[in-house]
């Protein structure tokens, strides 16, 4: 890995998309999407405002972590049209203080956003299953996990079509921005479990 963003890992090209790191002038096409209330209604954080959005996004711990998932063209013209965005932030595991230094950087939480306007076509299953590919691959990660709340179907349907496991799920412990104290699921795989059987990475 050459940065800590995985330099030589990225782009990733699928059979339709095109996976590689997010720039700052990206981010007004990612705004179009995400200020949907439908969007932001699971995201940790709604900012109000393209300018807001931005400030928040550019900060390089947050910029660092984050791609673009691109459609790409029909014909071999054209630059692909980005449908969303992914998380991979790599981070360390927790560890006995005699063993912290073996456990630096060598898992990852991953997150993901879809445009409404391409959902239902099989984009977010393709886009992962080639993440998830090269965290365990060029990346050499151990685990990557992901999280949501409960009444996210479509995210933890997403997870269980990618072969991760379910491993926790929390009564009423996250507080929504409606004021409502909802359920959390956290789920989780290893390299070693990867690709499941039975489906193709």
């Amino acid at each position: 890995m050459t940065d800590s963003r995985g330099g030589d890992a990225w782009p990733i090209r699928t059979a339709r998309l095109d996976v590689r790191r997010c720039t700052p002038e990206d981010l007004d096409a990612v705004w179009e999407y995400r200020r949907l209330p439908e969007v932001h209604r699971w995201l940790g954080s709604a900012p109000s405002t393209r300018d807001e959005f931005r400030e928040r996004l550019l900060a390089p711990e947050r910029l660092d972590a984050l791609f673009v998932i691109g459609l790409l063209p029909e014909s071999d013209r054209g630059a692909p049209t980005i449908i969303g965005d992914v998380m991979v932030r790599v981070e360390d595991a927790w560890a006995q203080e005699e063993v912290v230094d073996d456990a630096k950087a060598v898992q990852a939480e991953l997150g993901w956003v879809l445009d409404p306007a391409h959902t239902g076509r099989g984009y977010a299953t393709e886009a992962m299953r080639a993440v998830i590919g090269v965290c365990f691959g060029e990346l050499g990660l151990r685990r990557v996990h992901a999280g949501c709340f409960a009444d996210n179907d479509a995210s933890w349907r997403l997870m269980e079509r990618l072969g991760m496991r379910r491993e926790e799920f929390s009564r009423r412990t996250a507080l929504h921005r409606s004021g409502v104290w909802l359920d959390g699921m956290n789920y989780g795989l290893l390299a070693d479990e990867w690709p499941p059987q039975g489906t193709a990475p």
